[in-house]
């Protein structure tokens, strides 16, 4: 249940003090707060008790006191000093769930402290004139939802206290459309979003959507701009992170605002993106990711270092303090810690909380069997790679990366690993029971998305799968395309009553940032090591604006590797709510750091459930 709530604070005696005010007692809660500290340094969360006060009521109360009360008189100058303290989440009487939002402070009457959460805080700036002007969520052509208003006052103030932030909603929630409304309601300096290729045109699209009214650059191909010192201030400048590398126009200009999208992006800190990233000059770096933390907790001390640098201490340090703590030793304590420090830098919902309208996702494990082709070409190659030896070192990380890779392409096909140019049917488990969800799908006037990490199988996908469909190809969106032919595959499966009931995608070039929710169904055809990314391709279905159940089929062909990473799976989502929890978790294997014997009992084709 979505709420928005005026919030009272600070005094021991919370009643005695609102009714020498004047001001509504509300109801008692409890909320997580991050609070600065008395030098405005740092910020930490604490749980404190509050009052949670009607919007109606407390907007009435406040206006009444406006007028002459030293504490509402002087609260601009407080609201600037203590604009850090946002309000992060909280459960109370009137709260019936978990409610992460965020929203305005000021310092009120008898010590207590003000918080506007969520969009009440427009009610409350009507009233009482001396707080800030109107809100950035008012510069954009729709109605956001109260948890969108509170992210775009979450990186406003994050602005305004010259910190930087990560929106780490789950996807789906809209962070695209925050971070425009933040860009839209800037209209000094020259904004700067960074991207991935595959959504250029998806950014392009919701700005011309959404704030037609901002200047939009795309700084793309041979003919892009040299310099922007020409451009009306509030353009918003689109790039990629491709030319983030190597564009040095980027990085001699003064941004206001910096949007990385999809931050994952710069994940590794020695890479070139994320040392271009540190070097950008900007008053706000942003960072938009739903998944701040895939594998290692050294991704989130990265994408730290361009939002908020030096919070973290350097790389040596965080990984004495936490790294080896929390994923060596599972030290609850160090987790603790770090997401005492963090938390008051990453906004982060989730669908259960704040949208609870959207309809349900079923995941379900599709189990399948292996033919006997399979079979033996698995067993042929465990007994080869082992014979020659793995070697040791970077060696066998190599040897190990390409044996991992032909026995999951043994498992999405046979044809993948030994060409014969006949027929599909009836060689692979996995794509015979993949064809008949498929036809089922299509017979009941449906549509779905089949994810696949290699192109080979996509493209032989594609080809088998235009059996089914007689109307039109099945279309494969893959990093190989132009993102003119992208978009087109994206609008015919979308738009076209007459499009294909079937797209398949590269899992790494389209799993995120596309809209999808014409479709209902999503398979995911061969496994990735990281959940996280399966998760954000099968939102691509799932989220604001889907009105229909998604089915979400991962498909595992029995007794092989693809048991071992659905075990995995779990582990990386341990590490995931890390972050967000403080609990510690169990590191993952290394297999390259297995024995033989290890690895190859791990690989091994053994007894397992059938389907």
């Amino acid at each position: 249940m979505e709420a928005e709530k005026f919030i009272w604070w600070g005094p021991h005696d919370l009643i005695e003090a609102c009714a020498r005010a004047g001001l509504p007692p509300g109801h008692p809660g409890q909320v997580l707060l991050a609070v600065p500290n008395s030098t405005g340094s740092a910020v930490t969360a604490s749980s404190r008790s509050v009052r949670m006060v009607d919007p109606r009521a407390a907007v009435a109360a406040l206006a009444m006191c406006s007028n002459g009360s030293p504490g509402i008189s002087n609260s601009l100058s407080v609201w600037r000093r203590i604009a850090a303290a946002f309000l992060t989440g909280g459960t109370g009487e009137s709260l019936v769930e978990e409610l992460p939002v965020a929203g305005h402070t000021a310092v009120g009457l008898d010590g207590i402290t003000i918080w506007a959460a969520g969009a009440t805080v427009a009610a409350a700036r009507r009233s009482i004139s001396r707080l800030p002007p109107q809100p950035a969520a008012a510069y954009v052509d729709t109605v956001l939802r109260p948890y969108q208003r509170a992210g775009v006052f979450w990186m406003e103030h994050a602005a305004a206290y010259g910190l930087g932030g990560i929106l780490a909603d789950e996807m789906g929630l809209g962070k695209t459309v925050q971070a425009i409304a933040l860009l839209a309601g800037r209209s000094h300096g020259l904004h700067l979003v960074i991207c991935p290729t595959s959504v250029l045109s998806n950014w392009s699209r919701e700005l011309a959507r959404f704030a037609p009214q901002v200047p939009v650059i795309r700084h793309t191909g041979s003919d892009r701009r040299a310099a922007f010192d020409d451009l009306p201030s509030g353009s918003v400048v689109l790039s990629t992170y491709g030319l983030l590398r190597t564009d040095g126009a980027l990085a001699r200009t003064e941004w206001d605002v910096v949007v990385l999208d999809e931050a994952q992006q710069i994940k590794n800190p020695t890479s070139r993106a994320a040392r271009a990233a540190y070097a950008l000059e900007t008053r706000l770096p942003l960072a938009m990711t739903g998944t701040p933390v895939e594998n290692r907790l050294e991704e989130l001390w990265s994408i730290m270092a361009f939002t908020n640098p030096g919070l973290l201490g350097n790389r040596m340090r965080f990984r004495q303090r936490f790294i080896v703590p929390i994923q060596d030793r599972e030290a609850g304590a160090a987790a603790q810690r770090l997401h005492e420090i963090v938390i008051p830098h990453i906004l982060r919902r989730r669908k259960t909380d704040v949208a609870k309208e959207l309809p349900a996702k079923i995941e379900s494990t599709v189990i399948c069997v292996m033919s006997d082709e399979q079979e033996m070409l698995y067993r042929d190659a465990l007994t080869k790679a082992f014979e020659a030896g793995l070697g040791v070192g970077f060696e066998r990380s190599g040897r190990v990366l390409a044996l991992l890779t032909r026995l999951k392409q043994i498992c999405n096909h046979p044809e993948l690993v030994r060409p014969t140019g006949g027929s599909l049917v009836g060689r692979s488990g996995k794509l015979d029971r993949a064809t008949e969800m498929l036809t089922e799908i299509i017979d009941n006037d449906e549509r779905a998305l089949v994810f696949t990490q290699y192109r080979a199988t996509g493209e032989l996908l594609s080809r088998h799968l235009c059996r089914l469909v007689t109307r039109t190809a099945v279309p494969f969106l893959h990093g190989g395309l132009s993102m003119k032919v992208r978009d087109q595959m994206v609008a015919r499966f979308s738009d076209d009553a007459n499009g294909p009931p079937i797209l398949i995608l590269s899992l790494r070039a389209a799993g995120f940032g596309l809209n999808l929710t014409r479709a209902t169904h999503v398979l995911h055809y061969d496994r990735w090591w990281n959940p996280a990314v399966e998760q954000q391709a099968s939102d691509r279905a799932h989220r604001i604006g889907q009105t229909r159940t998604v089915n979400v089929y991962a498909l595992l062909t029995e007794r092989t590797l693809e048991g071992a990473i659905a075990e995995m799976h779990d582990s990386k989502k341990d590490l995931a709510e890390t972050v967000a929890t403080g609990r510690a978790f169990p590191r993952d294997s290394d297999l390259a750091a297995l024995s033989d014997q290890q690895l190859r009992a791990l690989l091994e084709t053994r007894p397992g459930t059938q389907p």
